[in-house]
């Protein structure tokens, strides 16, 4: 028997009590039978089209008659066979019926528990769990629980993370929280229509196909390319006022907590001391306003946005409250690259920028779209100098820093005897910030 077989064999015999989800949960499994169909006709849409025409309504009938009772079946023993359970030291999530696996989540590896209700969701009153463990990239989750039953399970399970006895961890409940920023709906619509990504798709969607047309007479060919245009136009402006719309940003114990969308709702946290690199954006035309936003890198985590669109003033208070002790530099704290720099790359050299502060290595880059990446010192993992012959003859370099979520933030287009100064000086403040860092805990 093998060690985690043995730990199952102690708990049950325990009494450690094993929970299913939601009973309406094989209404979403039993989708995938419908989606193989779906991505094949996809993948070969001739065959499918030739298979289409050959069907009459008995053969139709037969055929609903085999999916739909194949696909319910797959959906309820998908779901009967699937448990879990909280233990003393780990969650643990059991699934299959043929193959079947265990998942072993201990709860100290927890960083960030996010919770989810796609639209449907909504209607029937579950949600979805999503689970940031460090060390795997992919997220675990429990699909669906009743929306009050996910909420509980959460706020026990951050509670043991944080190192609350089992006894204690059901009656912490949620962490109270302090609402820090709201977007209007309004601000956000406005935002959108100044952003230069939203009207580069739209007019890329209305452009190429008239073009296309034009030149290969292939109505194919023209929905080939027109589809994939409107798609990403519509996900630039539509989907993302669908997905930021009402986002909030509240300071907790447990972390910055982000509560957004019109029809998915999702209560995502950004666990402390996990954030790797903060971004403050800002596009050209919303630079008038003073608005940027504020995306992130989170070791082991997909959450990317922090804020989409707020004053300059409100958002750095939100990265103090990520970075604590960190300020952001100020344009002028800003080292531009050398006038030889232009050689190099012509105009936009003027975008690119240098601070390094106590507590920061900050890069800007970008002329009409401006990037600030601030990287604490103590979440760098390597720093080193590149030198192509171009910049060599030039006397230019560039110093790049790698972070723990595996992404890389270059300072452009230094002066040489800048860069080797700056790759010395770097490695030594990474390691003593490391040295210097708090632990990363859950509900200081």
């Amino acid at each position: 028997m093998t060690a985690p077989e043995a730990a199952e064999a102690t708990e049950a015999e325990s009494g450690i009590a094993e929970r299913r989800l939601h009973p309406v949960t094989p209404l979403r499994r039993a989708w995938a039978p419908v989606a193989v169909v779906i991505g094949w006709a996809v993948h070969d849409p001739d065959g499918a089209q030739r298979h289409l025409t050959r069907l009459n309504t008995t053969t139709l009938l037969i055929a609903l008659a085999v999916i739909l009772p194949a696909a319910a079946l797959y959906g309820f023993c998908s779901w009967w066979f699937t448990h879990f359970a909280v233990t003393e030291t780990e969650l643990r999530i059991r699934t299959g019926l043929v193959f079947r696996r265990t998942a072993h989540i201990r709860l100290e590896r927890i960083q960030a528990i996010d919770v989810t209700q796609p639209l449907l969701a909504r209607v029937a009153g579950v949600a979805k769990l999503r689970l940031d463990v460090i060390g795997t990239d992919k997220k675990d989750e429990l699909a669906f629980l009743g929306a009050d039953e996910a909420g509980a399970l959460r706020a026990e399970l951050l509670a043991r993370a944080a190192g609350f006895a089992p006894e204690t961890a059901q009656e912490v409940g949620e962490a109270p929280s302090r609402q820090m920023l709201r977007v209007p709906p309004g601000v956000l619509a406005v935002s959108l229509v100044l952003s230069g990504a939203t009207w580069g798709s739209l007019a890329a969607a209305v452009v190429v196909p008239p073009l296309l047309w034009l030149a290969t007479e292939s109505v194919w060919t023209v929905l080939a390319v027109a589809l994939p245009l409107l798609g990403a136009a519509g996900a630039s402006s539509v989907g993302r006022f669908v997905s930021e719309y009402d986002w909030t940003v509240a300071e907790s114990p447990d972390g910055l907590r982000i509560d957004h969308g019109l029809l998915d709702r999702a209560h995502e946290t950004v666990p402390p001391g996990r954030v790797q690199t903060v971004r403050i954006v800002e596009p050209l035309l919303w630079r008038r306003r003073g608005w940027v936003r504020v995306e992130l890198d989170v070791a082991g985590s997909s959450n990317s946005v922090l804020v989409p669109v707020a004053p300059r003033e409100i958002a750095e208070v939100v990265v103090a409250r990520v970075l604590p002790g960190v300020t952001v530099p100020e344009q002028a704290d800003l080292s531009p690259s050398p006038r030889r720099a232009r050689w190099c790359v012509p105009v936009w050299w003027r975008g690119y920028g240098l601070a390094v502060t106590d507590a920061v290595f900050a890069a800007r880059s970008g002329l009409l779209r401006r990037s600030l990446a601030l990287v604490p010192h103590a979440k760098v993992q390597s720093v080193r100098m590149t030198q192509g012959p171009w910049e060599r003859a030039r006397g230019v370099a560039d110093v790049q820093v790698d972070t723990g979520a595996n992404k890389t933030v270059t300072a452009r287009l230094r002066d040489a005897a800048e860069a080797r100064e700056l790759l010395a000086a770097q490695a030594e403040r990474s390691r003593t910030g490391r040295r210097d860092a708090r632990p990363d805990r859950w509900m200081a």
